[in-house]
C-alpha cells in the first residue's frame, strides 16, 4: 500500500523525487513529481522538497539554478558529497541525509570482510573450484588491531562489532571525544594498524587521506577496507602499495569512479576484494529509506525540527541525528 505524502489538512508541498531505473515504490500523492536526470531541471521550478533517491546522481548541481521555491533537499544516502556544491551550501536550503539506515549493515559487512580475508575464504573457494585439497594455516582475528577512521554512526557501529569479535579497535574522528582519537593522531596509530577501515565522510579535509605517505606508515601485513567514499583513497598509490607488497590486501566497496572501469588493475590484483557499493544494501533497505523520509516529511509539515540535518560547513550531521 502506498504511503501518502500529501496531507489532508494544511500545506501540501510540491515534492520532486529524483530517481534512476529504481524508484520509490510507496511514495505517491498529489504534488509528487518523479523525474530523472534529464527532466530534473524542468521539474524544479515550484518544487519545495527534493528527494534525491538516486544518490549517485550529480544532476542536482547543474539543475539547481532552476530551483525557485526549494526549501529542503533529502538524500537517500549517508554521504552528501555529491550535494555539497557552492550554490546549495550558500543557500538557505536545508540538507538532510539518511543517517541511521546503514550503520549496522555496513558494520556487519566490514566484520565479514575481516573474517573472510583473515581465514582466506577466497583461497578456499578458488581451491574448491579446481577440486584441489590444499591445507594451509589461517590468521587469528581476535587480538589484532583495527583502526577505524570515521566516528559517525557507521564508524562507531563498525568499531563495536569488531571489538565484539575480539579485536583491539582504535576509533578516529574529526576531533577527540570519549573513546575517539582526533584525526591528528592517525599518523601515530597507522604503524599499529593491522586493519585500516575507512568509514569517514568525503570532505575537503578527508579527500585523498590514504596516499603514498599514509600507506607507507602501515605495517607490511596490513589490509585496508574502504566503505566510506572512493576519493578518500589515492587509487594509484593504493595500487602501487599492493603491487610492491607493502600492503597485504584491500577490500574496496567504493571507488572514485563508479562503476569501476573494466580496465582497472584493482580487478585482478591478488588479495583485493572489489564489491559494487553494496555494503549497506540489505534486503528491505529501500523501505527503511522511505520510512525515514516520510518521518521527516511529517516533521516538516508540523513545523518541527528535521532529523539528520547536515552541517553544511562540515559536510555531515553532527551530534544527535535528531
Amino acid at each position: 500500500m502506498n504511503v501518502p505524502v500529501s496531507a489532508d489538512q494544511g500545506h501540501d508541498p510540491v515534492i520532486t523525487i529524483l530517481h534512476s531505473a529504481d524508484r520509490p515504490k510507496h511514495l505517491d500523492g498529489p504534488g509528487v513529481r518523479f523525474v530523472t536526470d534529464d527532466t530534473l531541471t524542468a521539474a524544479l521550478p515550484g518544487t519545495e522538497i527534493l528527494l534525491v533517491w538516486d544518490f549517485m546522481s550529480t544532476a542536482v548541481r547543474d539543475a539547481f539554478p532552476a530551483a525557485d521555491s526549494l526549501r529542503w533537499v533529502h538524500t537517500a544516502s549517508a554521504g552528501v558529497d555529491r550535494l555539497t556544491f557552492p550554490a546549495l551550501l550558500d543557500s538557505d536550503v536545508v540538507l538532510t541525509n539518511s543517517r541511521g539506515v546503514f550503520d549496522t549493515p555496513i558494520a556487519e559487512y566490514v566484520t565479514g570482510l575481516v573474517i573472510a580475508m583473515a581465514k582466506d575464504l577466497a583461497g578456499t573457494i578458488d581451491a574448491q573450484s579446481r577440486r584441489e585439497w590444499r591445507h594451509r594455516e589461517n590468521e587469528r582475528v581476535g587480538g589484532r588491531t583495527a583502526v577505524v577512521v570515521g566516528s559517525g554512526p557507521i564508524g562507531r557501529a563498525t568499531a563495536a562489532m569488531l571489538a565484539a569479535v575480539g579485536m583491539r579497535v582504535e576509533l578516529v574522528g574529526r576531533r577527540a571525544d570519549e573513546g575517539v582519537h582526533p584525526i591528528e593522531d592517525l599518523t601515530t596509530l597507522l604503524p599499529r594498524a593491522e586493519w585500516l577501515v575507512l568509514a569517514a565522510p568525503l570532505t575537503d579535509s578527508t579527500r585523498g587521506m590514504l596516499n603514498a605517505t599514509t600507506l607507507g606508515l602501515l605495517p607490511p601485513r596490513a589490509r585496508v577496507i574502504n566503505v566510506g567514499r572512493g576519493a578518500l583513497v589515492v587509487q594509484d598509490d593504493l595500487v602501487a602499495a599492493l603491487r610492491d607488497g607493502t600492503l597485504a590486501g584491500a577490500a574496496l566497496d567504493v571507488f572514485e569512479k563508479e562503476p569501476l572501469p573494466a580496465g582497472s588493475p584493482l580487478w585482478d590484483l591478488p588479495g583485493v576484494i572489489v564489491s559494487p557499493h553494496m555494503s549497506g544494501d540489505i534486503l528491505g533497505w529501500r523501505d527503511e529509506l522511505e520510512t525515514l523520509f516520510v518521518d521527516n516529511l511529517t516533521r516538516y509539515r508540523a513545523g518541527e525540527p528535521l532529523a539528520n540535518v547536515v552541517d553544511k560547513t562540515l559536510g555531515f550531521v553532527t551530534g544527535s541525528a535528531r
